[in-house]
């Protein structure tokens, strides 16, 4: 098999991560991943949003997460398993991954009260 490209923390880069977690789905998944205390296989982010994510769609947002530095992979049989490099992006750029993961936070509670609003909203006018 191919070796999986890991890129050494010298060579994150800030626009990568950005990059990287530009994606609703790919944000949602590091925030699993570096909240969770042991690696994280890939299938258990199937339905990680609303609608079933197909797992070539999957295999490809692990990419982007690995390559911008995000997450290291480990092979373990046909597993893949995948921790947080968040101590390593820490050390390099120092709050930005708090920064981003906090507004994410915000932004997902903001969307959740807008829906309830509308809902209700639109129960009232029936």
């Amino acid at each position: 098999m191919k070796p999986l490209f890991h890129p050494s923390i010298d060579n994150v880069a800030v626009e990568s991560i950005l990059h990287a977690l530009s994606d609703p789905v790919r944000v949602a998944i590091f925030t699993r991943i570096a909240a969770s205390q042991c690696p994280a296989t890939c299938s258990a982010f199937q339905n990680i949003v609303r609608h079933p994510v197909p797992k070539s769609t999957l295999s490809q947002h692990f990419k982007v997460l690995r390559e911008a530095g995000l997450i290291r992979a480990e092979r373990k049989g046909v597993e893949m398993h995948n921790t947080s490099r968040s101590a390593e992006i820490e050390a390099r750029f120092p709050g930005l991954l708090a920064s981003i993961l906090s507004a994410y936070a915000l932004q997902s509670k903001t969307a959740v009260r807008q829906k309830v609003s509308k809902s209700q909203t639109a129960a009232t006018r029936q």
